[in-house]
């Protein structure tokens, strides 16, 4: 019996045991994926660097940099500052991940001098990305290392946004220093605006005296390249160490004149082309031609082109012809081949939905030389016919047609046959176009007075926020703006202080020193509404 009780009691053990075994099998039947674990959010760790950071007499051509985990390199090429700049760029590796970061080194590295490797926010972990920010190497193959900074600011000179990030150079001046370098050489010290902000630190700099300047380069050489390249630069040497902040202004310079090979567009056009700013140059035609031949040198608008148009068709193989800009004189040579002769086509400028203030313009392809009123109407949708004033505007090679326009009223304006006439004779064909006048609820308006302005004249500029001048006014003196028929949306103030009096932005040139006329922006950006006027004081500091 007692036997017997000791057998039921552990078949009663048993039970429980047996139960927990099933229960451990249906949990691992559940369906489902396990939760890995909290997400890894730090960044790497450097746990030694073959040399040390921070070595002086360096003589190395390798470093290691090994960290706690996996690492990988993302956009090195952009995000990795070398400075000074060497001449062929160091082998970083890994190409894909490791735990070393190896950098070999290809130049022969300059004596007594500093060097850093900034790597920006290249750095990160193979598993999660997560960011070594801003890891900076630096060694001296001198026996200390270089402490001195520099601070500053590089906007652009015209934009009210700067595109980032800007580089930021140092050209040392010694005894084989000149301003051309700055075309040919790499600078002997490089940084980048940090971020939107566009503030600078160039750290880790030799006492001496400088030439400072930035560059928002097209092709990343540091090196100045005027046809593609913005420049800035402090118009005087800089002498460090210095406590000063210097602002650096971004332009683009207007390149040295250039004339292009003179084309045969047509058979009664000859196009010279040229790069560069010019008012006077100048095209003489040397062949000798029949009486009854005619010309006219006409400037391409919106274009540096100059258009030679001539009649009647020439019979001759070629024509010669010597340019002329200031002391530059060429002779060349356009030889004819068989081509259409142009024919007359007019674009239009405001001919739908338009304000008040809108007039039709219509520009053309070819020289107009005559518009026939006679052969032009203006009427409403209701067939009353409105007086109008139609001229030509030459400087634009454009037909203006004006009259007084009502809210909300449809008017049809009709051009006949032979109411324009080019250089060549041709005629429009017949052609209608419409206007619907907005009402003036639709628009927005805007009174700005000037505060503390003492420098003029002054261009007064309203522009949206793709940069295009919507509205614009010229003061020679100090004088209530008022813009009206303005779309709704947002735009930015601009107030240029037109030094040479053109009525244009001028650009600076690095070689000349010659600094770009200054641009001062109302400080926030301005959000107009449909039938509302706003007003505000501009103050100039």
């Amino acid at each position: 019996m007692q036997q017997q009780h000791h057998s039921n009691t552990y078949r009663l053990l048993y039970i429980p045991i047996v139960f927990l075994f099933l229960l451990s099998f249906t949990d691992c039947a559940k369906k489902g994926r396990p939760s890995g674990g909290l997400r890894d959010t730090i960044a790497p760790v450097i746990l030694r660097s073959a040399p040390e950071n921070f070595t002086t007499n360096f003589k190395n051509n390798e470093i290691r940099i090994t960290f706690d985990e996996f690492i990988k390199l993302k956009d090195i090429s952009k995000e990795l500052i070398i400075s000074p700049p060497l001449k062929y760029a160091p082998i970083i590796t890994p190409l894909s991940v490791s735990k070393v970061l190896k950098i070999k080194i290809l130049d022969t590295l300059k004596n007594n001098t500093t060097y850093s490797f900034n790597f920006g926010n290249s750095i990160q972990d193979n598993n999660e990305g997560n960011l070594f920010p801003n890891y900076k190497y630096v060694f001296s193959t001198g026996s200390y290392i270089d402490s001195l900074t520099l601070k500053g600011t590089a906007i652009d000179a015209l934009l009210p946004v700067t595109d980032f990030p800007t580089t930021v150079a140092l050209y040392q001046v010694d005894q084989s220093y000149k301003d051309s370098l700055v075309f040919l050489e790499k600078p002997t010290y490089i940084t980048t605006t940090i971020n939107e902000t566009n503030n600078f630190e160039l750290s880790n700099l030799k006492q001496g005296t400088y030439q400072l300047i930035a560059l928002k380069e097209q092709t990343r050489n540091y090196t100045f390249q005027p046809k593609t390249d913005k420049i800035g630069f402090y118009k005087d040497l800089i002498t460090i160490p210095t406590d000063s902040l210097f602002e650096l202004r971004l332009f683009k310079e207007v390149p040295d004149f250039k004339p292009t090979r003179p084309k045969l567009e047509s058979s009664n056009r000859i196009s010279f082309g040229y790069e560069g700013k010019t008012d006077n140059y100048q095209i003489t035609l040397l062949t000798q031609m029949q009486e009854d031949f005619q010309y006219r040198i006409i400037k391409q608008p919106g274009r540096d082109t100059l258009n030679f148009w001539f009649k009647p068709k020439v019979t001759e193989d070629s024509l010669v012809f010597v340019t002329k800009n200031k002391l530059q004189i060429d002779t060349t040579t356009v030889r004819f081949r068989e081509l259409y002769s142009d024919s007359l086509r007019l674009t239009a400028i405001n001919d739908r939905l338009i304000s008040l203030g809108d007039t039709l313009k219509l520009k053309a392809n070819t020289p107009l030389i005559t518009i026939n009123s006679e052969k032009i109407s203006v009427v409403t949708k209701d067939s009353l016919a409105i007086d109008f004033v139609a001229q030509i505007n030459t400087k634009e090679n454009a037909a203006q047609i004006v009259f007084d326009k009502q809210e909300e009223q449809l008017y049809s304006i009709t051009l006949r046959n032979g109411a324009l006439t080019d250089y060549l004779s041709n005629i429009n064909d017949s052609v209608v176009y419409r206007q619907q006048v907005k009402p003036i609820a639709d628009f927005a308006s805007l009174n700005l007075t000037l505060d503390n302005a003492d420098e003029f004249p002054l261009l007064i500029e309203l522009i949206d926020e793709k940069f295009k001048v919507v509205k614009q006014t010229y003061l020679e003196a100090n004088a209530p703006v008022f813009f009206e028929h303005i779309n709704p949306g947002k735009y930015f103030i601009r107030l240029i202080v037109d030094q040479n009096k053109n009525k244009i932005w001028d650009p600076g040139n690095f070689l000349d020193k010659l600094a770009p006329e200054r641009v001062v922006y109302y400080p926030s950006i301005i959000e107009l509404r449909a039938n509302w006027s706003w007003s505000e004081t501009f103050t100039l500091k």
